[in-house]
C-alpha cells in the first residue's frame, strides 16, 4: 500500500450510487504510482470503486483542474478487494481493527474507515485465499459482520469457502 519512497499522485474514480444511495459518493480518490504518461498503479485499497483492486495498473486523463480521472483499467494486479461491515452488536462489536487482526496471520491486508464503519481487505495471490474465503463465510455465519467482493479473481471464485 502507500509507500512515502514512491511519488505519488490521486487518481479518481467516477462513482454512480444505487438505488440505495451507496456508494455515499460521487467519486472516490486514491494513491496510485505514475508509471508513465497517462498511466498509474493503484497504491491503496478502494473502500468504494467495484472491479478494482490494490495493484490494478490504469489509464488516467488530466483535466483542465488538474484531476486525473481514471478512464480504464489497463492491467490487473490479481489481487481481490473485499470489504466488510461489521456488526456493532455481534461477537467482534462493530471493531475495524478485531476484524483487521483476523485477516492478518492469512497474509491480508486492510483499512478502517471509521466514518462508515467499514472495513476494504486486500488479498493479494500470495495470500491464504482459501483461509480467507473460510473466514468471510464463518464471520458472516456467525454475525460477526456482512461483506462485498468488490473485486475477485477466477482463483477466488473457484474456492469452496467451506
Amino acid at each position: 500500500m502507500h509507500s512515502a519512497a514512491a511519488p505519488h499522485v490521486r487518481v479518481v474514480f467516477e462513482l454512480s450510487p444505487d438505488e440505495d444511495g451507496w456508494p455515499p459518493a460521487g467519486s472516490e480518490r486514491l494513491w496510485a504510482t505514475p508509471l508513465g504518461p497517462g498511466l498509474a498503479r493503484l497504491d491503496n485499497i478502494p473502500f468504494f470503486v467495484r472491479g478494482v483492486a490494490c495493484d490494478d495498473v490504469v489509464r488516467i486523463d488530466t483535466d483542465a483542474d488538474g484531476v486525473a480521472w481514471v478512464t480504464e483499467i489497463v492491467e490487473v494486479s490479481g489481487n481481490c478487494t473485499i470489504r466488510i461491515l461489521p456488526d456493532a452488536h455481534g461477537d467482534l462489536k462493530g471493531s475495524l481493527q478485531a476484524v483487521l487482526d483476523l485477516f492478518a496471520p492469512l497474509g491480508v491486508e486492510g483499512e478502517g474507515l471509521e466514518r462508515f464503519g467499514l472495513v476494504a481487505l486486500d488479498l493479494p495471490p500470495t495470500a491464504d485465499l482459501a483461509g480467507a474465503k473460510r473466514l468471510l463465510a464463518t464471520g458472516q455465519q456467525e454475525g460477526w459482520w456482512e461483506y462485498e467482493e468488490g473485486c475477485i479473481t477466477e482463483d477466488w471464485r473457484a474456492l469452496d469457502p467451506r
